[in-house]
């Protein structure tokens, strides 16, 4: 089986990955590198989150809009 790599706008990602998945082919997405300054100002975002600030996640789903299915 041959194997492809693709880049793909974001623009059409989601178009894309709909035609892979009616097409039946398998997908595998590989995760981008993440900078280790990203991974340090994440780290440091969960150190120094307050419990009392945590949203429950049906909470945050009601603040979410969602676009409706055609």
């Amino acid at each position: 089986m041959a194997e492809i790599t693709l880049r793909i706008p974001d623009t059409k990602l989601n178009f894309f990955m709909e035609l892979i998945q009616q097409l039946g082919f398998e997908v595998n997405v590989n995760d981008l590198p993440i900078s280790e300054e990203h991974k340090k100002f994440v780290m440091n975002r969960i150190k120094t989150a307050k419990k009392e600030d945590y949203v429950s996640w049906e909470e945050a789903r009601k603040q979410l809009k969602f676009k409706k299915k055609k």
